[in-house]
C-alpha cells in the first residue's frame, strides 16, 4: 500500500484490505467475533487461507476458551504423542495432531452440562466440613477453598478448609482444616481469584454486621508435598467501600477486582461499583469508586463475571421493592474507561413458561465464550435448578469512543439465551476426549 501511495497509483487488484501484512491481519481478526471471522472467510481467497490457518484458531481458542485449557490440551496432546511414537518405535504420528479450527466448531456446539457428585468419606474416617449456606468456594493452585457462611441457627462460620483436585485427584474430596489465622467469621461475603491468590471482601456476621475489610489467602505446598493456606489482611488504606454483605464481586485482570451492590448498613440495598488495584508487590490495594449514568439499580444477590476483553456482565439480583430482576448489564474496561451499558434483549426465543429473573445463582465463564448461569430462586422463591448459557459473542463490543458510545445496546439474536440440557460437560476432561476422538 505505501508504494502504491508513493506512486500515485490508488487501483488495487482486490479491496484495499488484502493488502495488509498477514501479521497485521491476524491481529485484526483476533479481535472480531467468530461470525465476522466466517464471513471474511468468504470474500476471497488469500482471506480463507487466513482465516483457515491453524495459528489464528489456536489463539481464537486461548481468546475464548481459555489459555489454561489449551496449555492442557498441547501438554495432553504431547504426552499421549510421546507414548505412541514409544509404541510405535518412533515411526512418524501424523494422526495424532488435530486441528484447532475442528476443535473450535466442535466446543461451540456443546449445548449440554453435567454434574458429577463427589464422593463423601464414610462417617468418622476424615475431616468434613459441616453444613452451610451463602459461604465461598474458589478453585486456585489445584486446590479447592472454602471458607465460612452460615450454619443451622443462623449462627457465622470462620473455619477455612483446603483439598487438593490437581492432576492426580480421582474422586473423593480430602479436606483439611486451616489452622492459622483468618478473617472474622461472616456469611454473604465474596472471595474471588485472582493468579495463585484469593481476595475476600465484606460480608455479614451473626449479628447483623456488616463488614468491609479486605483479605488475601495463598495455596503453598510444603516440603513433604502437604498442602498449606495462609490468611493475610490487605492494607488499602482509608479509602474503602462501605461495608455490605451478599452483593457480587470478580477480577477484571491480574491486579484489579470489581466489586457492586449488596445489602449496607440497615437492610439498604446499594448500587455503587468500586474497583480495588493491587500494587506490583501485592502488599496494599487502593479502592476507587466508578460513577457514571447509566448504571444497574440497587441490588443483592446478584452476580458479576469477567468475559474477557475487558468486559464484565452483570445479571440479575433483587431490588429495592424485593422484586427479582433479569436484566444484563456490561461494563467496558477498555482503555481505562469505565462506563455501565444496558444490554437489552428480547424474549422471544424462551418460553413463556420459563422465569429468566433469578436472585442467589451462579455464573461462570464456560468454554466457546459464554456465560452458563444456574440455579437461584425466582420472584415466588421457587428454587431452581435449571442451566442457561448466554451467548456473549451477540452483546455487541462497545470499545469506542466517548463521544460515539450510546447509551444501550439491543441484542436482537433470538439465541442470546440458550436452555442448556442436563448431560455432559467438564471443562478440560472434555477437551481431552475430543482430542482424543478428533485424531482418531
Amino acid at each position: 500500500m505505501e508504494e502504491a501511495s508513493a506512486s500515485g497509483n490508488h487501483s488495487y487488484s482486490g479491496s484495499p484490505i488484502t493488502n495488509i501484512a498477514q501479521d497485521h491481519l491476524l491481529t485484526i481478526l483476533l479481535l472480531l467475533p467468530i461470525d465476522a471471522i466466517f464471513s471474511l472467510s468468504m470474500t476471497c481467497k488469500r482471506l480463507r487461507a487466513i482465516t483457515s490457518s491453524d495459528t489464528l484458531w489456536k489463539y481464537l481458542c486461548k481468546r475464548d476458551l481459555g489459555s489454561s485449557c489449551v496449555d492442557a490440551l498441547i501438554n495432553s496432546n504431547s504426552s499421549s504423542s510421546s507414548s505412541s511414537s514409544i509404541h510405535n518405535n518412533n515411526h512418524h504420528n501424523n494422526h495424532h495432531q488435530f486441528s484447532w479450527m475442528r476443535l473450535y466448531k466442535q466446543v461451540y456446539k456443546m449445548d449440554s452440562v453435567t454434574c458429577h457428585r463427589f464422593s463423601e468419606p464414610q462417617h468418622g474416617q476424615l475431616d468434613f466440613p459441616s453444613a452451610r449456606a451463602s459461604h465461598s468456594l474458589n478453585f486456585v493452585s489445584n486446590c479447592l477453598v472454602l471458607f465460612g457462611g452460615g450454619c443451622e441457627g443462623g449462627r457465622h462460620l470462620d473455619d477455612t478448609w483446603v483439598a487438593y483436585i490437581g492432576n492426580d485427584f480421582r474422586s473423593m474430596l480430602r479436606w483439611q482444616a486451616v489452622n492459622s489465622t483468618s478473617p472474622s467469621g461472616r456469611f454473604g461475603h465474596t472471595c474471588v481469584e485472582m493468579g495463585d491468590f484469593l481476595v475476600l471482601f465484606g460480608g455479614i456476621n451473626d449479628r447483623g454486621n456488616r463488614q468491609n475489610d479486605t483479605w488475601m489467602g495463598q495455596v503453598t505446598y510444603n516440603e513433604n508435598h502437604s498442602v498449606a493456606f495462609s490468611w493475610k489482611m490487605l492494607d488499602v488504606g482509608a479509602v474503602a467501600p462501605p461495608p455490605r454483605g451478599a452483593h457480587a464481586a470478580c477480577s477484571i485482570d491480574d491486579k484489579r477486582m470489581l466489586i457492586h451492590g449488596g445489602i449496607g448498613l440497615h437492610g439498604l440495598r446499594l448500587g455503587d461499583t468500586w474497583v480495588l488495584e493491587f500494587s506490583d508487590s501485592r502488599c496494599f490495594g487502593t479502592w476507587h469508586q466508578i460513577v457514571a449514568q447509566p448504571s444497574p439499580a440497587p441490588r443483592s444477590g446478584h452476580t458479576l463475571t469477567c468475559i474477557g476483553q475487558s468486559r464484565t456482565i452483570l445479571f440479575g439480583g433483587r431490588g429495592l421493592g424485593y422484586e427479582v430482576l433479569g436484566d444484563v448489564w456490561m461494563l467496558d474496561t477498555c482503555q481505562g474507561y469505565l462506563k455501565w451499558v444496558p444490554i437489552l434483549y428480547d424474549l422471544q426465543g424462551i418460553p413463556h413458561s420459563v422465569s429468566l429473573p433469578r436472585v442467589g445463582h451462579t455464573a461462570t465463564m464456560v468454554l466457546g465464550g459464554r456465560l452458563l448461569i444456574y440455579g437461584g430462586e425466582d420472584s415466588y422463591r421457587h428454587r431452581k435448578n435449571d442451566f442457561w448459557v448466554l451467548d456473549v459473542s451477540a452483546i455487541p463490543c462497545t470499545s469506542m469512543q466517548h463521544s460515539t458510545m450510546s447509551s444501550s445496546k439491543r441484542v436482537k439474536d433470538k439465541n442470546m439465551w440458550k436452555r442448556w440440557k442436563s448431560s455432559r460437560f467438564d471443562r478440560e476432561l472434555f477437551l481431552v476426549e475430543l482430542v482424543l476422538q478428533l485424531r482418531d
